[in-house]
């Protein structure tokens, strides 16, 4: 940040091409001139778009093609949920979608199973097979449904796995809403013990948090500094969530300025 005002309480946020304190946003279907607006105003603060769910397949394509041109001229990685990959995985074709995406220009995939049962062995074989294909690898851990989540040691076991497969980040789930999954009960608070495991267990650094809500974002910036991992960013909060890691706002600077006078 480099301006006229006031100066960020909160000190030492990276800046782009950055390998720590990523953000993270989730696209449910922004337009080409939606994506363009968003990227001139923010691209400072954002490192990743994941296109939710199955939707790259609901393009026209020459839209998709230049929403991947545009991002990337904004030093932005776009790249597929997970589902997309758990699609193509179930119909025997993952070979086949690691290499479309490198014809289409991407360079990253997200590897998860959150919506089906995904053998380690194949887990492990789709990570190779991606990176062998020229992408860098994102993977995910935990399940979407409310009723098979594993718990946090089994999490920490897969990250860790992943982690040493190849992939650049593991990311937590939380779902687009936040509650109930991961490290969040049903009202979107953060479970302290959960959290905990999960944070002595893995690197900092390669560990993106889904978290969708202000609450969420703020408490974890608290706990872990400005350059903590965020992910499942709605994109008209990129430029809150910054103000957010900066101490812009009385969420994070009153933790901040207690920090300072050594109340905390």
């Amino acid at each position: 940040m480099d301006n006229q005002w006031v100066q960020p309480p909160r000190s030492g946020r990276a800046a782009k091409p950055r390998q720590t304190g990523i953000t993270m946003l989730l696209d449910k279907g922004l337009s080409l001139a939606d994506t363009r607006a968003l990227l001139e105003l923010s691209s400072p603060f954002i490192d990743l778009i994941k296109l939710s769910f199955g939707t790259t397949a609901l393009y026209p394509p020459e839209i998709l093609k230049q929403k991947i041109a545009l991002a990337a001229e904004y030093q932005v990685a776009l790249y597929p949920g997970g589902t997309f990959f758990e699609l193509h995985y179930w119909q025997g074709e993952s070979g086949r979608y690691f290499n479309q995406l490198r014809r289409l220009g991407l360079h990253w995939v997200e590897i998860s199973d959150g919506s089906i049962d995904l053998p380690m062995n194949e887990r492990s074989k789709a990570i190779s097979e991606a990176r062998e294909a020229g992408l860098e690898v994102i993977t995910e851990v935990g399940k979407k449904s409310l009723l098979r989540q594993p718990d946090e040691a089994v999490l920490a076991a897969q990250a860790e796995r992943d982690l040493e497969q190849g992939a650049r980040w593991v990311i937590v789930e939380a779902r687009e809403s936040g509650h109930g999954v991961g490290i969040y009960d049903e009202q979107g608070k953060i479970v302290p013990e959960k959290l905990s495991l999960l944070a002595q267990a893995l690197p900092p650094q390669r560990v993106i948090w889904e978290a969708p809500l202000k609450n969420q974002q703020a408490e974890l910036i608290n706990q872990f500094g400005p350059n903590v991992n965020l992910g499942n960013i709605p994109p008209s909060e990129s430029m809150a969530l910054e103000a957010l890691r900066l101490g812009l706002r009385s969420d994070t600077w009153k933790t901040a300025h207690l920090t300072k006078i050594g109340v905390l």
